[in-house]
């Protein structure tokens, strides 16, 4: 049951951050506060959901399929996540 669930919620983490594609459409979440606020806060789930997926594949003991690809896509989310801090960082003591 623990499996299951940890599958399902590393699973559901994959699709979040692509809710950012439709909130960019608007012209306010292009204005410099707001815009930075989001980004931030897209990349500290994705760094968190990058987190979570390992720690459930490693020390919880979830290898199954689904969570094998979870992993995947949740890895390469926390590496985005990261990458989108240091740009914001360097931008911002640059």
């Amino acid at each position: 049951m623990k499996a299951k669930i940890l599958t399902i919620i590393s699973t559901l983490m994959i699709f979040v951050p692509w809710t950012i594609l439709p909130l960019r459409s608007y012209d306010w979440a292009l204005e410099s506060p707001v815009a930075e606020i989001m980004i931030s806060c897209y990349a500290a789930f994705m760094i968190f959901s990058g987190i979570f997926t390992i720690v459930s594949y490693g020390k919880a003991g979830v290898r199954n399929n689904l969570m094998k690809v979870c992993l995947c896509i949740n890895s390469l989310y926390l590496v985005g996540g990261v990458t989108a801090f240091l740009m914001m960082m360097i931008t911002k003591f640059a």
